[in-house]
């Protein structure tokens, strides 16, 4: 996994990182960490964009019914 160090953060950022990490019972770490993976989520807009490439990708493949499989697995027995 991946680090980020930041720099030269003013101390009144800090604290008021650490005073909402502590409402929340977490750890600063814990608290900047679902921040940052927050921040990094594809938006809709870029979502969709990436399912349409996908899809675009994968047209005129055969594709396999996921009922199917899934009654499949069923009667072999797999849970």
């Amino acid at each position: 996994m991946g680090q980020v160090l930041v720099r030269d953060l003013p101390d009144e950022v800090v604290e008021r990182l650490k005073a909402k990490a502590a409402a929340q019972g977490r750890s600063l770490e814990a608290y900047l960490r679902r921040v940052l993976e927050e921040a990094s989520a594809l938006d809709r807009d870029e979502f969709l964009a990436l399912a349409d490439a996908i899809a675009d990708g994968t047209r005129g493949r055969p594709q396999t019914d996921a009922v199917d499989l899934i009654r499949r697995s069923r009667d072999a027995g797999w849970q």
